[in-house]
């Protein structure tokens, strides 16, 4: 009876000396992942000092690999309380016989308190403070969580701590599959996870993999022919660093929520990775301080599906540092297709619509065509395939620039401008953007005048942008732009596309969609400085072309016409379209147009150094004329007056009174 009650109070005493033990903290930092669509990792950040720990749980590893980790370490780890009193008993006869220690009496639950407190392993007070923290652990914890404290925690050699940084390090793979020779590697590396380290002591390394093969195979965990196979793998010798794809994207995502350590973001890793190779391959062919940046993105969705920065986030060269889809910029001619879409829908133009581009003045603004030059009476649709100057200017005098910058927010852009009141120039370039801006128009653009949102979070909510135009708008704007040439060695008319180059040459643009995803690319430098001779037409728009390619095997067709749009010629036209003119006068039957009396077409004149004539009829007052697309002639009242000798030659002249009427004739001076 007092042997029991003996029993009994140092049963209590030690139970009440377990219940006091002082728990170290358990949920240890891990590193933030930011992940893509499918839960690859695009990118992690280390935690303290460059510690390299990755969340984990037990059902995200190699089932073998714990089976084999369990049979090592602690073959009664499901069963003990926290210490295997059977192990430790045969640790301690077999020091004493031998003179020194020849097994562990560890459990995995005292390597995890061991673990936690960062504690020491060779003396009795530290297996004995192990031994009181792990029957507490047992007591508090699951052995589900004591395994995934394990898991985390584990040193693999450096700054590895935990399976997944060690299976990312050593194999460049997460640890859901892996082969008995991995496995046997991992469960030997955190007993001296310095000593054994594959890139340092690649011998030691296998030697203690192999221990670990044969005592599996003795315990018929592998098979003989298994272990034998496993024993013949190499074993890695250096360190894999650790992915870095959208590096921009992944600090900006990181540092909106800054609390989150998972994000899942739309990204697909495969897409960015090529992405990233295809810009950093274009950057090297355009000199040390060109930078570029893509975005790729579904028209359907608005789930951005790449997302590039800069052609290397390390380039001190290039200001790789600088994330150049957020950048703002001049647009260039980008703008354009949004501004003929507004004037489909206003009916001031059709795509099949006259326009005039000559010499134009809008209280004292005169903008002028890319290569100084006009081409007369053109079809709109050929005004916006040729990105001239002149007609767009018109049509946004027309539609007001506060309508445009109202579209533009519409579809979900953010524009700067630098006055701040919304002038003709934007027409042309003169407004801030950035290339996720121009991204959010042109999927409006090719999701028929009204697309989603986009968005780059996986969590974050569907949305629709506001409309932009109508259906039928979107598809005449679609129409004319998939009729560009493509870049040499390209097909055509399989994606609908738009260039842009921005004054002084600081920014090339590209930006096209087919029937699935839209694709913007931007060239420059980042630091705003020309770069002479680049052209959105000849730097960005093959970058564009290759990026579908790399995205996909075939372009995805382009929608048919909605059932209201009105395919017709130009002569089939409602008279008020035909042509156009300002607001005022759409419905004022015109004028007769000027008729060129002299010259007549096909003539041949003999003028040596002398000015040539010009007698005309009709027209409305003053006329202009143009000599091989340069004006001669401006602000003339009179039906005979001379112009300058246009050389030897044949020459197109073209006469274009008030009204934007005109008359043409080729001659021949001799």
């Amino acid at each position: 009876m007092l042997l029991l009650f003996l029993a009994f109070i140092g049963s209590h005493a030690f139970n009440s000396w377990v219940d006091r033990t002082e728990l170290p903290v358990t949920l240890a930092e891990t590193s933030t992942e930011i992940r893509d669509r499918n839960g690859a990792l695009l990118r992690a950040y280390p935690v303290g000092t460059g510690i390299w720990r990755l969340a984990v749980h037990p059902d995200q590893v190699d089932p073998e690999y714990l089976t084999m980790l369990v049979r090592y370490e602690d073959k009664r780890f499901w069963s003990h309380s926290g210490v295997d009193l059977r192990a430790m008993a045969r640790a301690v006869g077999q020091a004493v016989w031998n003179g020194r220690a020849v097994s562990g009496g560890s459990t995995l639950t005292m390597q995890v308190a061991r673990l936690l407190e960062d504690g020491s392993t060779g003396r009795w007070s530290g297996k004995l403070r192990q031994a009181r923290l792990a029957l507490a652990l047992e007591r508090q914890l699951t052995k589900q969580q004591i395994l995934t404290l394990y898991l985390t925690h584990a040193p693999y050699g450096g700054n590895l701590e935990g399976i997944r940084a060690a299976t990312l390090a050593w194999f460049g793979k997460e640890p859901n599959r892996l082969t008995p020779s991995e496995s046997a590697l991992l469960v030997a590396l955190p007993q001296s996870p310095e000593r054994r380290r594959p890139d340092r002591a690649v011998e030691t390394a296998q030697r203690a993999r192999d221990r670990v093969l044969v005592r599996m195979a003795g315990q018929q965990v592998i098979d003989d022919e298994e272990m034998m196979v496993a024993q013949r793998a190499p074993v890695p010798r250096q360190m894999l660093p650790f992915a870095q794809l959208a590096p921009h994207l992944s600090d900006r995502m990181r540092a909106e929520d800054p609390t989150t350590t998972q994000i899942d973001l739309t990204v697909d890793a495969g897409v960015q990775e090529r992405m990233e190779q295809l810009l950093h391959n274009a950057a090297q062919q355009g000199g040390a301080q060109m930078s570029a940046a893509l975005i790729v993105a579904d028209v359907q969705t608005g789930d951005i599906l790449t997302s590039v920065g800069s052609p290397g986030y390390r380039d001190g060269s290039r200001l790789g540092y600088v994330d150049m889809t957020q950048a703002l910029r001049s647009p260039g001619s980008t703008l354009k297709p949004l501004i003929y879409g507004l004037a489909f829908d206003q009916g001031l133009v059709h795509p099949e619509s006259l326009i005039h581009d000559g010499p134009v003045n809008f209280d004292g603004y005169a903008p002028q065509n890319f290569d100084g030059e006009f081409r007369g009476d053109l079809r709109v649709r050929e005004a916006l395939q040729q990105s001239r100057n002149i007609p767009v200017v018109k049509l946004t005098n027309e539609l007001g620039a506060p309508r445009i910058m109202a579209a533009l927010r519409r579809a979900g852009a953010t524009p700067k401008l630098p006055g701040g009141v919304p002038g003709l120039a934007i027409a042309l370039g003169g407004v801030g953007v950035s290339l996720q801006d121009l991204v959010q128009l042109y999927a409006g653009l090719g999701a028929g005048g009204q697309g989603p949102v986009l968005r780059l979070r996986l969590d974050a909510e569907l949305q629709n942008q506001g409309r932009l135009i109508s259906d039928v708008a979107a598809w005449q704007v679609m129409d004319i732009l998939r009729g560009l040439a493509p870049p040499p060695g390209a097909r055509a008319g399989v994606l609908a596309y738009k260039t842009g180059t921005s004054y002084g040459h600081r920014d090339a643009w590209a930006l096209g969609w087919d029937g699935r995803h839209v694709i913007g690319v931007w060239v420059g430098r980042a630091d705003g400085t020309p770069v002479p001779g680049v052209f959105g037409g000849s730097l960005a728009a093959p970058v564009l072309f290759e990026a579908f390619g790399r995205l996909k095997p075939e372009f995805e067709p382009l929608p048919p016409p909605p059932p209201a749009t009105l395919i017709v010629s130009s002569a089939e036209l409602p008279q008020p379209l035909r042509r156009f003119r300002p607001r005022t006068a759409a419905f004022e039957e015109p004028a007769g147009a000027p008729q060129l009396l002299f010259p007549p077409n096909g003539a041949r004149l003999a003028l040596r150094d002398g000015p040539l004539t010009l007698k005309l009829r009709g027209g409305a007052a003053p006329f202009l004329v143009l000599a091989n697309g340069l004006p001669v002639a401006q602000g003339q009242h009179l039906r005979e007056f001379e112009i300058p000798n246009p050389g030897q030659g044949f020459s197109a002249l073209v006469v274009v009174d008030s009204e934007g009427q005109s008359a043409r004739t080729r001659v021949r001076v001799e």
